[in-house]
């Protein structure tokens, strides 16, 4: 009698579908997640603080869930965290769900760039410091930030530094109808610094500027424990060398004489050479300037509310201001539209 042939692959053949188990869409709802706030992103894994705010505060290190493989979490995020949250060395816990983003800080590589990087999540402030020499400021590069700040809903705050080398005040002049907050630091004046941290506390502020401005040199006399590389200006150039290479929220305390924590936290970003646009919609810029809004529902359709767009509204209100008021409107009419060319540039 023949002997019966073994097929050596019957081993690993699928199971028959008759009889197996259903695949399930329903994900577990761990009902016993802890919340936590991304504070860094290193290859793959992700420094979080749970129990914000609590005595039992503690870093957590963790790895995104195989649901969450597509989705990109960045600092900031607010997760629901399982498994091990002790915090000890060597545990790993798990994210499992991405809390709703109250904002997003977008920015594309240049203007024709359609991937838009997440530079920050859930911030409440863009802080865009700019140095006023050494490297010199350079306007097209804050309108740009103001653009996307703006877009995401985040108030502005400019920080110029370096004011013992240059006046402030006509950046200030340049800034301030659009709305955005001024704040000045010398570096022989160390007082300069606590105006910044009056500015910071209490929100979720993210620092951008160029290499060399002196943001991570900021950063370190708010956060004394923050240790940020700093770097130089290079002579020739005029720029700066990258001294952060990721981004990080870092708690801000309180200032000495307080002597407490104060719910705020600042997020240090790489220095940028450029602020691309190509996410921006223009009509999301408008809607910042609440009071532009509503003159300019009044523009005919397809208005772009440039200096050259024909029968904009914007022109007729300026033309029709009184007199004590036609400098503040010129002012603030102007901005908008440097704020506009800066992003129909990314077109």
């Amino acid at each position: 009698m023949a002997r019966r042939a073994v097929d050596e692959h019957a081993q690993y053949a699928r199971p028959s579908k008759r009889g197996s188990r259903p695949r399930t869409k329903q994900r577990p709802e761990h009902a016993d997640a802890q919340v936590g706030m991304v504070t860094g992103v290193d290859r793959g894994r992700y420094t979080l603080v749970v129990d914000d705010g609590t005595a039992d505060e503690r870093t957590v290190l963790a790895m995104k869930a195989r649901e969450l493989t597509r989705t990109r979490v960045v600092v900031g995020d607010r997760v629901d965290v399982v498994g091990d949250t002790s915090g000890d060395a060597g545990t790993l816990a798990r994210i499992v769900r991405i809390q709703d983003r109250s904002s997003v800080l977008r920015r594309t590589a240049d203007d024709t760039d359609p991937y838009e990087r997440i530079v920050v999540a859930n911030a409440d402030q863009l802080v865009v410091v700019t140095a006023l020499a050494q490297p010199e400021p350079r306007t097209g590069m804050i309108d740009r930030c103001v653009v996307a700040a703006y877009d995401a809903g985040m108030d502005v705050l400019l920080c110029l530094t370096k004011a013992d080398l240059a006046d402030p005040a006509p950046l200030r002049e340049l800034y301030t109808p659009l709305g955005v907050d001024v704040v000045v630091t010398r570096q022989d004046d160390p007082a300069s610094v606590e105006t910044v941290r009056e500015r910071l506390a209490g929100r979720t502020s993210v620092l951008v500027g160029h290499s060399g401005v002196g943001k991570s040199t900021l950063i370190n006399a708010l956060v004394p424990h923050a240790d940020r590389a700093t770097g130089v200006v290079n002579d020739v150039t005029g720029r700066g060398r990258h001294t952060s290479t990721s981004a990080v929220a870092l708690r801000l305390p309180a200032s000495p004489e307080q002597g407490a924590v104060q719910d705020g936290w600042v997020v240090d970003t790489p220095g940028v050479r450029s602020f691309g646009l190509a996410h921006v919609e223009t009509d999301h810029l408008l809607q910042a300037f609440e009071d532009l809004a509503e003159v300019a529902a009044d523009c005919p359709r397809g208005c772009t509310h440039l200096a050259d767009a024909p029968d904009c509204a914007l022109d007729d209100w300026l033309a029709a201001s009184p007199d004590d008021e036609r400098p503040a409107r010129e002012a603030r009419v102007a901005s908008f539209r440097r704020l506009l060319t800066a992003r129909h540039a990314a077109d």
